[in-house]
């Protein structure tokens, strides 16, 4: 079998358990937010889509660092753009219109927000995923009294 098959080669277990933690941890906060707000996204898919970005950028870096074939050229900028698409349209999924108001938008934002913090902790920038979670979760939570019945056409919303 070829040398990192059933461990990281580049980073340390430690520095893995790190990240995927990490990964793990902060977009649990804003999900949480999410569900105690009853909001149509609970807090699973903001953790399974952070840990899977997150794991996907480790692979991506480790595949980096165990490519020796100068004709082989390995980008792992490809892999965050399709991470970041793929999660563009799960957000899509999020979104509803009714008459001339979209629910949603706020949970979407944050789940790409949330595939963000996952890559972030993949490629070992704590420090910067924690900035991109903090004010991500103090809109979500600072922005409910402004926008709760929220409807732009200025009729008052029934629910």
């Amino acid at each position: 079998m070829e040398p990192g098959t059933f461990s990281p080669e580049h980073i340390t277990w430690t520095e893995t358990g790190l990240r995927m933690a990490c990964a793990i941890v902060l977009p649990f906060v804003i999900g949480m937010e999410r569900f105690l707000r009853k909001k149509p996204i609970d807090f699973r898919p903001f953790v399974i889509i952070s840990v899977a970005a997150c794991g996907l950028s480790i692979a991506s870096l480790e595949l980096v660092h165990k490519t020796f074939d100068s004709q082989l050229v390995v980008d792992p900028t490809r892999t965050f753009e399709g991470v970041v698409t793929g999660i563009g349209f799960l957000g899509a999924g999020a979104m509803f219109r009714e008459d001339n108001f979209v629910q949603g938008a706020g949970s979407a934002a944050a789940i790409w927000g949330a595939g963000a913090i996952g890559i972030v902790c993949g490629i070992g920038s704590l420090w910067l995923a924690a900035l991109i979670a903090l004010p991500i979760f103090a809109v979500l939570v600072l922005s409910a009294p402004f926008i709760g019945r929220y409807d732009p056409s200025g009729e008052e919303r029934k629910d």
